[in-house]
């Protein structure tokens, strides 16, 4: 598959080749197994051979990531006025819905800050801050730095080790995988921590 994207990418023109980058940042927003981080590093690697440039790559990179966030978030600001507050999705409650607001309120902006740096579950983090109503304007401030940071590293990544892009992907992929790991455990730990909590309630 990256021999596939990478000579599909190549073969473009310049402009063609930017269009590329953006839509595939944008879209992997809204569909979590489009390889944007791999099409960025490859795009990367085009900025040596001159046929892309450094700021334009990152701008458009930027753009893409950050109109898909506010794209899915906006989404979910509307799910929740229009659909879980009106009480058409019966398996969430408007209290449960109440608590996911308060803990994002206390947490969601560091989430957001960092949530370029977590593969995998970019959409969510998206979508969850709108269905938590988030203030927009601080959304948007802290999904542009997240994605700024983000996709600077890995063009860089792709600059340097451009005609390695195999080993990069692996690098990534492990990355994903670790990211995923520890957030499965933190998510275990939390269920049980709160399945406990309700025994304990209940036998008191």
């Amino acid at each position: 598959m990256i021999e596939n994207i990478l000579e599909f990418i190549s073969s473009l023109s310049p402009f063609w080749i930017y269009v590329a980058l953006f839509s595939f940042s944008f879209v992997e927003n809204i569909f979590p197994p489009t390889p944007s981080d791999l099409v960025i590093v490859i795009g990367g690697s085009l900025i040596v051979t001159h046929s892309i440039h450094f700021i334009p790559t990152l701008l458009l990179t930027t753009a893409g990531s950050v109109i898909g966030f506010m794209g899915l978030f906006f989404f979910g600001s509307q799910l929740d006025k229009k659909v879980v507050r009106a009480g058409k999705v019966k398996f969430i409650s408007v209290e449960a819905l109440d608590k996911l607001e308060h803990w994002f309120l206390k947490y969601g902006y560091f989430i957001i800050l960092g949530n370029r740096f977590l593969p995998g579950i970019r959409s969510l983090i998206s979508f969850f801050a709108g269905l938590s109503e988030l203030n927009i304007k601080r959304t948007t401030i802290l999904a542009l730095i997240s994605a700024f940071t983000w996709n600077a590293a890995i063009i860089y990544v792709g600059i340097v080790f451009g005609k390695n892009v195999h080993q990069v992907d692996k690098f990534l992929s492990t990355y994903s995988n670790i990211v995923i790991a520890i957030i499965c455990f933190a998510l275990l730990v939390y269920i049980l921590k709160y399945i406990f909590q309700i025994k304990k309630k209940t036998k008191s």
